[in-house]
């Protein structure tokens, strides 16, 4: 992925007075960093100034985020380019006794991880659109906070104007559900309908019901709910052209907190690399900041009540998603453990998390990724 030593000590011993690296490297959090030391490595290693050329761009659900740079020899940097940004930029180099040093620029500066993270989100979704020729987009909007912070992005990346909301409640969606799904749409400008599935439910439950005789409800009878969801979303899309995009959290797909066919419908999920404490984080973030770039509202447009309340994919009564995994600041940790950081369950057990949970949630991983 990166320049190796030995290509670089072979040109330089070829001859080469500057090292070119034309690189398609995607973002991950803090990725720069990385990128910089293994060049700052070259640099020093070979005695020889450095240009570093970043691909820009979305492709399908990457994002490559530019940030080019020149380093001189020593690993000092003189010239830092944007990120997230197509820049055309001229840079001199003159000629020492030392050899070729390019002349330093003004840097430009770099946003912070959360405006990074959330750009990522924002270009992401709109890059695949165009390249696949959508120009609008359709969403459940439930009411709780992954949808919202999807809504927000497709609001940022293709304006309020192109984006769908669409409630699809049951008998246990809350009034505060439907309040706050209103809430979020309004902020943000959205169109907003709502479709009922109890009809379509209680139907699917009759054609049932000789089949499912003597048994209890359980999770066959919640996933009807989801897949009606999904169907009815489909169906829009189908008939208007919208893309539906899915509101999945890394969290709930991860452990298989998510219905096949229901809620993972979708052609696009903009919230697929982001654990639940970091939907939470880019929330509040959103609401205080603008992105550069965005096309949604400025202000609070996702309110207080949504992040504040305990999630819930409220398919039976009062449900909580605590009452099938562990409170979400536990399982991120297990999970960024166990997934970002490949470590054992053993090892990460030894991090103060409670064994039976810990393979629990590693069981589940397994039975996710099959």
């Amino acid at each position: 992925m990166f320049f190796r030593s030995d290509v670089s000590e072979a040109m330089a011993e070829s001859g080469a007075q500057l090292l070119a690296v034309p690189n398609g490297s995607p973002y991950y959090r803090n990725k720069y960093e990385t990128r910089l030391n293994q060049m700052i490595a070259r640099v020093v290693e070979t005695g020889l100034p450095l240009v570093y050329l970043n691909m820009i761009g979305g492709q399908d659900d990457q994002m490559f985020d530019g940030g080019s740079f020149v380093l001189n020899p020593g690993g000092e940097m003189a010239v830092q380019l944007p990120v997230f940004e197509e820049i055309l930029a001229h840079v001199d180099l003159e000629e020492t006794d030392a050899g070729w040093r390019a002349i330093p620029q003004d840097f430009a500066p770099h946003p912070d991880f959360f405006e990074q993270d959330y750009r990522v989100m924002v270009e992401t979704l709109r890059d695949y659109m165009r390249k696949a020729g959508f120009k609008k987009v359709l969403l459940g909007l439930s009411g709780g906070i992954d949808s919202a912070i999807v809504a927000t992005i497709a609001a940022d990346a293709v304006g309020p104007d192109n984006v769908r909301c669409v409630m699809l409640p049951s008998e246990y969606t809350s009034a505060g559900s439907l309040k706050d799904a209103e809430a979020v749409a309004t902020a943000l400008g959205t169109q907003l309908d709502t479709v009922p599935i109890s009809g379509p439910r209680a139907a699917v439950t009759d054609a049932l019901a000789a089949l499912f005789e003597g048994t209890k409800p359980d999770i066959a009878e919640e996933n009807i709910q989801s897949r009606l969801r999904g169907l009815l979303l489909m169906a829009l899309s189908n008939k208007f052209g919208d893309m539906v995009l899915t509101t999945g959290n890394k969290s709930e797909m991860s452990v298989g907190y998510a219905t096949l066919y229901g809620d993972m419908n979708g052609g696009f999920n903009p919230i697929k690399d982001l654990y639940k404490m970091q939907v939470f984080a880019l929330c509040e973030w959103r609401n205080q900041h603008m992105p550069a770039g965005g096309l949604g509202p400025t202000g609070r447009v996702i309110p207080q009540r949504i992040i504040d309340k305990p999630p819930s994919a409220e398919l039976r009564e009062d449900q909580k998603d605590e009452d099938s995994l562990p409170p979400y600041p536990v399982l991120d940790d297990i999970l960024e453990s166990l997934v970002e950081h490949e470590r054992s369950a053993e090892e990460t057990i030894a991090r103060g998390h409670d064994a039976a949970v810990v393979k629990r949630i590693e069981h589940q991983i397994g039975r996710a990724h099959v």
